[in-house]
Parts: structure tokens; C-alpha cells; sequence
């Protein structure tokens, strides 16, 4: 499984209707509501098998509300 993490900034008053859409939807290991440039923090698994970006699309970018994102891809724990 590949960690990665994705910061999302949403519409204004939007923040709190997408990460309720998000945690509908079960992609998610962890959800943060953040400070500073983005209103969302979250962490997911995707399988070693699957396109990040792909899976991204398809799983998260078609919620209304979602302006913009930022993804962190992980390597190694230390």
C-alpha cells in the first residue's frame, strides 16, 4: 500500500459538506480539518497495484465543493 497524504482546500463554506462526503465514501485513513492554506488534511492507502492519480480522480475530485489539492506522495517510514 502507498501512504499519501492530500491537502484539500475547499469552496468557502464548503469544508465541513466535503469531509462529510469524504468520510461517506471510506477512502480515508485519517481526516484533519487544518489551518493555513488548506481547510483539509487527509491521509489514505492506495494499493501498490493502482495509479495515484487515477485513483485520486475517481475517488475524491468529483466532490462539489473541492477547489484545489495539493498530494504528498510517501516513500519510506523511518
Amino acid at each position: 500500500m502507498n501512504c499519501v497524504f492530500v491537502q484539500i482546500r475547499c469552496r468557502p463554506g464548503t469544508a465541513y459538506r466535503v469531509a462529510d462526503a469524504i468520510v461517506l465514501r471510506e477512502i480515508h485513513s485519517e481526516l484533519y480539518s487544518t489551518s493555513g492554506a488548506f481547510d483539509l488534511l487527509l491521509k489514505l492507502y492506495i494499493p501498490e497495484d493502482r495509479d495515484v492519480g487515477l485513483f485520486i480522480n475517481d475517488n475524491l475530485l468529483d466532490i462539489d465543493g473541492i477547489e484545489r489539492t495539493e498530494t504528498t506522495l510517501t516513500f519510506r517510514a523511518f
